[in-house]
């Protein structure tokens, strides 16, 4: 049973209908959709590669933060130490105990107190 509040996840088909909703709202108002080769890009007007900054700079140094990092696991090893719980003392039970013969067959059993 939905009620009017829960929010459900749109199906593929859904998506499909509304993005194709959306494209022939914009056609219609006048937009017009161009077509590319495949492999065309943007980047083919430009004379050189993209440099990525991360290789090119030199080396910065970096802060420490040994101290800042103890502290963190000290505290986390404060909160996971548990409280030492209250033994409980039970009463010795009886236990069952199997007596054997030479060649590994029961042959009685005896209860046993520790």
């Amino acid at each position: 049973m939905k009620r009017s509040g829960d929010k459900h996840r749109a199906s593929k088909a859904d998506l499909r209908s509304d993005i194709n909703r959306d494209v022939e709202a914009f056609l219609a108002r006048g937009g017009s959709i161009e077509r590319f080769e495949p492999g065309e890009t943007a980047l083919q007007a430009r004379v050189s590669p993209l440099r990525t900054p991360i290789f090119n700079e030199p080396r910065t140094e970096r802060t420490p933060v040994d101290d800042v990092v103890a502290a963190l696991d000290a505290r986390r090893q404060n909160r996971l130490k548990r409280s030492p719980s209250r033994k409980r003392t039970r009463k010795p039970q009886p236990r069952k105990r199997i007596i054997y013969d030479d060649f590994g067959e029961a042959l009685r059993t005896v209860w046993q107190e520790d």
